[in-house]
């Protein structure tokens, strides 16, 4: 057995030693008391440093290229630092590949036992390089689901790839794929060139796009999801752990994945809900594998401790009235289409004034739920969020006649 496959066996008490290192050195370091020695009380630990954003609001300082905190249910951005810069992704690509994977799912195209071949081009060479491997054999088959978690787990450059050529029928199909989705997302600053993350000058993505992509995973695949937070997999014998050590510190931590190259450095991608609110956070181009999982730690921590959900407006409910021209009717009601939340500063949520702005020159026919305006929340005369706002009801358009005589009606009323 390589030194390679042996470092992948004992990997999942690798990384759950790692995790809790911290806990472990603190307790061994305590020195003794000498016998009769009053006895002292515990530092408190360091609060992390902080630092004060365009808003004016203290946030985490955070040694990294970039990160990003972001409701969930939402969108929005509570927090980032360089969130839009364009950034060498490593595994936090697989991201992409495994969601993918999970969309051919669940629409019918993919199966989860289709065999996925092994190429010599995806072959994992026994662990060369440094690569992460699901150390399937050269020319075998897996299952799909197999090896989507060797992707997800096992971060697996040999999965990744050998799913990107039988989806998309070679890595350069596949990356089109990719970066047709990220438009379809919105992901502005991204642009993949590979289906595993590997270095490459065009390769980047932004925190912010890194995500709306863990986001569109946790909404649009989560009878999927339970897969990223599974802290291990065994294929051909090899146990592997995730190594996202937040599994293994924090029950309320779900997911995603981690990355890690000597040009991105490391990187993390994580979700966490806690009592009804989930929170996901990016960390990217850390100095360790340690800082990224601390650095995301502070992030929630710091999100949850400085936010609360709010409601401002449910669906359905008149939020104002519209001036249609040329309609049957002269108004229509407006709302939002769906009950609408957000996060609002601690203590804030009841305080949320919503104000609603209209299109100009609105004209019938209207269609029940099309959008006509929106909607901002403010919390102390500052916008917290905004949502489109629809029609209530449809408006048909008026007959000839109603229509000269409204538009007679006008020329008179200005």
């Amino acid at each position: 057995m390589t030194s390679r496959l042996f470092t992948a066996r004992l990997l999942p008490s690798l990384i759950a030693a790692a995790a809790l290192a911290g806990m472990a050195g603190a307790a061994h370091a305590a020195p003794k008391h000498k016998p009769h020695a009053t006895a002292r009380k515990p530092a408190a630990p360091a609060e992390p440093a902080t630092t004060t954003d365009a808003n004016g609001r203290s946030v985490p300082l955070l040694a990294n290229k970039a990160w990003v905190l972001m409701d969930f249910d939402s969108g929005q951005v509570l927090a980032s630092s360089n969130g839009d810069e364009p950034l060498p992704p490593a595994s936090l690509t697989k991201m992409m590949t495994s969601y993918l994977v999970e969309q051919g799912l669940k629409s019918g195209k993919l199966k989860p036992t289709e065999p996925v071949t092994m190429s010599l081009s995806a072959w994992c060479r026994g662990g060369k390089d440094g690569d992460s491997c699901m150390f399937v054999p050269l020319n075998a088959q897996a299952s799909l689901m197999d090896m989507l978690r060797g992707v997800v787990i096992d971060s697996g450059n040999d999965a990744s790839k050998a799913l990107a050529e039988h989806i998309g029928g070679s890595e350069s199909g596949f990356a089109a794929m990719m970066n047709a989705e990220a438009a379809k997302l919105g992901m502005t600053h991204t642009h993949f060139e590979n289906s595993a993350g590997l270095p490459d000058p065009n390769h980047k993505a932004s925190a912010r796009d890194l995500a709306v992509l863990a986001q569109a995973i946790i909404r649009n695949s989560a009878e999927y999801y339970p897969i990223y937070s599974e802290r291990e997999f065994t294929y051909n014998g090899i146990k592997q752990g995730n190594r996202n050590a937040l599994l293994y510190t924090d029950p309320t931590v779900d997911g995603l994945k981690t990355g890690h190259t000597d040009e991105a450095g490391f990187c993390l991608t994580a979700s966490a809900k806690r009592n009804g609110m989930r929170l996901i956070s990016v960390i990217m181009n850390a100095n360790s594998a340690q800082a990224r999982a601390d650095q995301t730690r502070v992030l929630f921590n710091w999100g949850y401790a400085n936010f609360e959900q709010a409601t401002p407006a449910k669906a359905g409910a008149t939020l104002g009235t519209a001036k249609v021209l040329y309609g049957v009717v002269p108004t229509v009601a407006a709302g939002v289409g769906q009950t609408w939340t957000l996060l609002a500063p601690k203590g804030k949520a009841a305080a949320i004034q919503t104000a609603v702005t209209f299109n100009p020159g609105l004209t019938a026919p209207i269609a029940k739920g099309a959008v006509i305006g929106k909607v901002v929340a403010t919390a102390d005369g500052k916008p917290v969020g905004e949502a489109p706002i629809v029609a209530l009801a449809a408006v048909e358009r008026a007959g000839f006649f109603q229509r000269i005589g409204q538009r007679i009606s006008g020329w008179f009323s200005k």
